[in-house]
């Protein structure tokens, strides 16, 4: 074994030993393995209090080494080959091997963390589980069986995947397949459970999307200073700069999860739950020294060819992450303080109390925070406006009416997800409906004309490695791909667009999206992209594989439009309401009949369509106008380089044209000629 590799086993042991230190602590400290057995209830035995904490962050820390491999290969190293034959390089070939072996570990703890929660769900010891058929019968049932096994799956194929993938598009798509597989398992915790469950549900989503490439980059990274690889520069530069996003996300996140928690701040000293909460933070600040000290010390020392500081200080800091995931996990494993009043089976369900009586001020006064929306207006905008910005600096200009048009896109998201209309579209389809509408057909037009890609296009740098894959080049790499060229396709987005509206409300799967915060969020975030697909076809600024002809996009307006008010007709004319189950279940007092809120949401659907309409066919007769004088005055400089040129008529279209008709005169005068000699001869 080489001097490098024997200092990676003596890190990762460091490593191992602070998370095991710290998870035992907080475990104790917590009391999570203390608690006191009642004489005739289940006890699934010490075995499972202990195991279940050790394989669940056995499964954490595996998951992040998988991303961080996965990362190494996709992003931190560069891409050889240029851009007619990008390949991965040998060290990237290395890491997705590494990332397969990882990803199998990873797959092999979830599935004990799996037998693990079973049998502490059940109160039986690990032996039973495994040999009665309680395994195979709550695994559907229970839903955190149902995320674990999720979880083994996806790790087991990336696994695979892994091992005979070697282009820079696939390592990119394992990636993100690794990180799907992240949040299942910490999202049907005490997130789904707690009093502000929406919040607090992506609060933890975004907590571990940050985490996990944070602490497997930070790993992935150490290891490859202690092994003396190549470009340690250019790896340890773009870890830094994805770890301080990172930073701020866990930070951000972790603050709002702790809020959702605890809401009264003596909690955090009173309780187990808070003490366990304050030793987190208090780590984390460290950690955020380490970042600090990387920045300012060991990334100079490695710019000079002095490796060896950054690799220790990074082998420290991976102790103390290491430490850190392991008090995480006590954490997930201690209860958070029970609330001082019983909740309502409304507020159970929604994460608030029944709201009063609707009206229009309400709609627009009687707030309500939704964390996913916020972060996207907050980091959409603020991309947005960061672009417009370089522009300006290097001296070119951006549309102000392109600007206004993205904010106003982003103001609505904001009318639909941040106010009443958030609150008590839970509870009444009508206003859900008017929600709909909003995201699917107002705001993507705003959005579209926004122009986002082509100012990504223009304010991006190119990779500073040559024949690299940067931000630009892979934005780049997505317009020309094969995907896009199905999905953007006119026929394709609009089907999308149509059919599944008619697919989601009149299947189960309405209803079943409504009774989870991460359903409704995919499903509100499916109306916003796919409104955005059909709109970029129909209004398209940006570039796109297929360009309609405006006669074409006239057309492909006035045959989409007329679905949706059919879509409004048949809701009004339905006899039997749309998830009954769960409006029964949150059907407020001063309502009305469901059946006839369901009528309402009809018609605002079959009238909604004219607004949307009204604003497409303003945006395309200016399009259509700007178009024409941009094709005339680019045939006015063709013709004036024409005539500079020497004045030859195939240099300029208009003369060519021009000379066309009059050949074509000059013909028929002749054959009228000849026509009328022959008849003077005859």
């Amino acid at each position: 074994m080489s001097r490098g590799s024997l200092a990676v086993w003596w890190a990762g042991a460091a490593a191992l030993a602070a998370c095991a230190a710290l998870l035992v602590a907080g475990l104790v400290l917590g009391g999570s393995v203390t608690e006191k057995v009642i004489p005739g209830l289940g006890d699934a035995g010490a075995l499972t209090r202990w195991g279940l904490p050790v394989s669940r962050a056995a499964m954490d820390l595996l998951s992040a080494l998988t991303v961080g491999a996965l990362l190494a290969a996709a992003a931190f190293l560069p891409v050889e080959g240029g851009r007619a034959a990008p390949r991965l390089s040998g060290d990237a070939v290395g890491y997705l091997n590494a990332a397969s072996w990882i990803a199998a570990a990873w797959a092999a703890a979830a599935a004990a963390t799996l037998v693990f929660t079973v049998a502490d769900v059940l109160g039986q010891p690990v032996g039973d589980v495994l040999t009665g058929s309680e395994l195979s019968s709550y695994v559907g049932s229970l839903p955190q069986g149902t995320a674990l096994m999720i979880v083994v799956l996806l790790a087991v194929v990336v696994a695979l995947l892994a091992r005979t993938t070697t282009t820079p598009a696939a390592a990119f798509g394992l990636l993100a397949l690794a990180g799907i597989a992240l949040l299942p398992a910490p999202l049907t915790g005490h997130s789904a459970s707690a009093a502000n469950h929406s919040t607090a549900t992506t609060g933890v989503a975004l907590h571990v999307a940050a985490v996990a490439p944070w602490v497997g980059g930070l790993a992935v990274v150490c290891a490859h200073a202690l092994l003396r690889r190549d470009r340690l520069p250019l790896v340890a530069e773009r870890f830094s700069r994805m770890a301080a996003w990172c930073y701020v996300t866990v930070g951000a996140s972790g603050l709002v999860n702790v809020i959702a928690r605890l809401p009264d701040p003596r909690e955090m000293v009173e309780t187990d739950y808070g003490r366990l909460a304050l030793g987190k933070i208090i780590a984390f600040c460290l950690l955020g020294w380490f970042g600090w000290w990387h920045r300012t010390r060991t990334l100079p020392a490695v710019a000079d060819g002095r490796p060896g500081m950054f690799a220790r200080f990074a082998s420290v800091e991976a102790a103390v992450m290491g430490a850190t995931m392991g008090l995480a996990v006590a954490l997930a494993r201690t209860a958070p303080p029970a609330p001082a009043e019983p909740e309502s089976a409304v507020k159970s369900l929604l994460g608030y109390d029944m709201p009063p009586q609707v009206t229009p001020v309400r709609l627009l006064t009687l707030g309500q925070f939704d964390l996913f929306f916020a972060a996207l207006v907050v980091v959409l905008g603020g991309l947005y406006l960061a672009a417009v910005v370089r522009l300006r600096r290097r001296g070119d200009s951006w549309s102000w009416g392109r600007t206004a048009s993205w904010l106003i896109g982003l103001l609505t998201i904001v009318a639909v997800t941040q106010t009443g209309v958030a609150r008590y579209a839970p509870i009444l389809f009508s206003v859900h409906m008017a929600q709909h509408m909003v995201l699917n057909m107002l705001t993507p037009i705003f959005l579209v004309v926004g122009a986002p890609v082509t100012l990504a296009l223009r304010a991006l740098k190119p990779a500073r490695v040559r024949g690299d894959r940067g931000p630009r080049e892979w934005l780049t790499a997505v317009l020309h791909s094969r995907y896009l060229a199905v999905i953007a396709h006119p026929a394709v987005a609009t089907l999308i667009f149509v059919v599944s509206t008619f697919v989601l409300y009149f299947t189960p799967l309405f209803e079943t999206a409504m009774r989870n915060h991460l359903g409704h969020i995919a499903m509100t975030v499916h109306f916003l992209a796919s409104g955005s697909l059909f709109f970029w076809v129909l209004l398209g600024v940006d570039p796109a594989p297929r360009k309609l002809p405006y006669p074409a996009r006239l057309l492909l307006l006035f045959v989409t439009m007329p679905f949706h008010a059919f879509f409004g007709i048949a809701l009004m004319n339905m006899s039997q309401a749309l998830a009954r189950g769960w409006y029964t279940a949150v059907d407020p007092p001063w309502g009305t009949t469901i059946l006839h809120d369901q009528h309402t949401g009809g018609a605002i659907a079959w009238g909604f369509g004219e607004v949307p309409t009204f604003i497409v066919l303003i945006v395309l007769a200016f399009q259509w106008y700007f178009h024409d004088q941009r094709q005339a005055r680019r045939m006015d400089r063709k013709a004036d380089r024409a005539a500079k040129a020497g004045g030859r008529p195939e240099d300029d279209e208009l003369a060519a044209y021009n000379a066309r008709l009059a050949r074509l005169a000059e013909r028929d005068r002749a054959a009228g000629e000849r026509a009328a000699g022959e008849k003077d001869k005859a």
